[in-house]
């Protein structure tokens, strides 16, 4: 009986990328260029919050409104619910999810507080955020820290 050997092609090296106080040290120009589209649209939304605080009403007829909210629970329960079963599963891709959870989580508790300011539900929506929403984001955020490190 004859050995075979079989040659498997040698693994591509990674591309080092070290990180300085500059920035990243051997990052492509895609990388940079992306980079710069980023924070120029971070930097870009602050004149354009200004203009938001001066024109847009306090109050508004909103038609859709409970389309809109059940929308983003379904979201919420559908990332729960994946961030769980990847958890469990001890998948890597649980990180991106369990991070992008742990953001629609806090968009909706400062949302249920801020829209609910002045009614009969503000003391609700403060509860929640403060006993489930935002608990649960930090607890996904952990996880999402966690599997990426």
């Amino acid at each position: 009986m004859a050995l075979v050997t079989q040659r498997f092609p040698a693994r591509p090296q990674a591309r080092v990328v070290r990180r300085t106080a500059g920035g990243l040290i051997g990052a492509d120009r895609r990388t940079r260029r992306l980079a710069a589209v980023f924070t120029g649209a971070g930097l870009a939304l602050l004149p354009w919050m200004v203009v938001l605080a001066r024109t847009v009403p306090n109050t508004v007829q909103v038609s859709n409104w409970s389309t809109a909210w059940i929308g983003l629970d379904a979201a919420l329960a559908a990332g729960l619910t994946v961030t769980g079963l990847l958890l469990r599963k001890g998948d890597p891709r649980v990180s991106p999810v369990a991070a992008a959870t742990a953001a629609l989580l806090a968009m909706d508790a400062w949302f249920d507080v801020t829209t609910s300011a002045g009614t009969g539900g503000q003391g609700v929506a403060l509860a929640l955020a403060v006993g489930v929403e935002l608990p649960l984001a930090v607890a996904c955020a952990v996880v999402a820290a966690r599997r990426t490190a």
